[in-house]
């Protein structure tokens, strides 16, 4: 597993204390629910546990009320934090191994200080259950033709937008494995490195010693790339910098937070970024979303909504149901993706004044689907549900 510096290595069974007991049965029911964080949130009662499973938030066992502020304390010294310190937020990073005979997982752990005391969220950072393929993400066909196509090109900016949560750093990592090669000098650039990639030169950014996105990416400008990926684009100083790398000849990968695929044009100009330079570098724009997928012993079947009232006779639309075997008729997530190739109108359209109405519609004419339309096509196979569709992706 790839950690950011700082790191603790250390066995939960150094010892037989209530707090190292208390602190393994919630790591062990987390991994074991396949949770990706865990909330610690202090009470008047004592400490509440919660779980996110499939995006959703789920109460699990509380540690014994004597125990909870050695947890606190325990996660800190394991994560390397200031345990005196309970006034400003901190955050860190350890792996550890709750179970002996047990695989390491690398935790990510923030505290908060709240007016109940300090609340401490863990994200469980377990590459080694991430499906890193590309052909398992959800994308169809023909998103996958166009997808690998961009990555097929030696030069050029492949940007993933999406809020956080949405999948995106599993999508870059899946590219990247794809792009494994001995004939390739790949790194990427992170806040921190979540998935370990074996052949890929991975730098965790340290903003407290300078070591930032911007001066990370100069650096590595003179290691001789070919691949390089940028955890997350926030500002016009690494957005240029991602440019700058894509039109001297790289192949760049990154993420940005936007709500879809045309929209990431406009906040990219809007950040500073010159509409005749985006043009210049950038082949592909996806946006995505997770959405929940219906429980195969439960989900039962329904009548298409009304705005899709006449279904076509391979349509399946399926409902949630709930059953012992899953969460509220649900199971696992799969992605909903936009793909949007930066064709010869949309080079045009970015020389003006930017217009995300002008965006969408051109990505539209060329027979680019929303985030909604690709939701309803995973929804009438009955993979998902109507309602999280809605739920889940923007109105087109």
């Amino acid at each position: 597993m790839a950690s950011s510096s700082p790191t603790t290595r250390e066995s939960a069974h150094t010892g037989t204390s209530i707090v190292e007991m208390a602190l393994n049965r919630i790591l062990i029911h987390a991994i074991e629910g396949h949770a990706s964080d865990v909330h610690l949130e202090p009470t008047l009662q004592g400490m509440r546990v919660r779980e996110r499973r499939d995006g959703r938030l789920y109460d699990a066992p509380a540690p014994p009320p004597d125990s909870t502020d050695g947890v606190v304390s325990r996660l800190k010294f394991l994560a390397k934090l200031d345990i005196a310190e309970r006034r400003l937020p901190q955050d860190g990073q350890c792996s550890y191994q709750p179970l002996t005979d047990g695989p390491r997982v690398d935790l990510r752990v923030s505290t908060l200080p709240t007016t109940q005391g300090e609340k401490v969220v863990i994200r469980i950072l377990d590459g080694a259950s991430m499906p890193i393929d590309l052909e398992k993400l959800g994308l169809d066909a023909n998103q996958l033709r166009i997808l690998h196509h961009a990555l097929s090109q030696s030069q050029g900016l492949i940007l993933n937008s999406g809020p956080t949560g949405s999948g995106k750093t599993l999508t870059l990592y899946s590219c990247l494995k794809l792009l494994l090669s001995n004939h390739l000098n790949i790194s990427t650039i992170e806040d921190p490195c979540e998935i370990d990639l074996t052949g890929a030169n991975q730098v965790s950014i340290h903003d407290r010693i300078g070591l930032t996105f911007e001066s990370a990416l100069r650096a590595l400008m003179r290691q001789d790339p070919d691949v390089i990926m940028v955890g997350e684009i926030r500002d016009n100083a690494t957005a240029e910098m991602a440019i700058k790398a894509a039109q001297t000849g790289h192949l760049v990968l990154s993420s940005i937070h936007t709500n879809d695929a045309p929209s990431t044009l406009a906040r990219l100009i809007y950040m500073g970024v010159p509409g005749f330079h985006l043009g210049a570098s950038l082949s592909l724009v996806c946006a995505q979303r997770l959405v929940r997928r219906l429980c195969l012993h439960c989900r039962r079947p329904c009548d298409p909504p009304s705005p899709y009232a006449a279904p076509r006779a391979d349509e399946g639309w399926h409902m949630a149901q709930g059953c012992e075997r899953c969460l509220g008729g649900y199971s696992g997530r799969v992605g909903v993706f936009e793909m949007m190739p930066i064709n010869t109108e949309l080079h045009e359209a970015l020389l003006r004044p930017p217009d995300v109405r002008r965006f969408t519609d051109i990505a539209r004419a060329h027979g680019t689907p929303s985030l909604r339309e690709a939701g309803v096509s995973l929804a009438a196979q009955g993979v998902t549900s109507w309602a999280e569709v809605l739920a889940q992706t923007p109105e087109p």
